[in-house]
């Protein structure tokens, strides 16, 4: 029983410890600025 609670406890440990390491975000996070709309790039019919 205490064994597969230290078994658990690791487990945990390790999936918080790869959650926090592999966001995948490097650098400061920002909201990219709003794209310019042409409408030279629009297709006319």
């Amino acid at each position: 029983m205490i064994r597969q609670q230290r078994l658990l406890m690791v487990l945990l440990a390790l999936l918080t410890l790869t959650g926090l390491t592999a966001c995948g975000q490097k650098g400061p996070l920002y909201l990219p600025d709003d794209a310019p709309s042409n409408s030279d790039t629009e297709t006319q019919s």
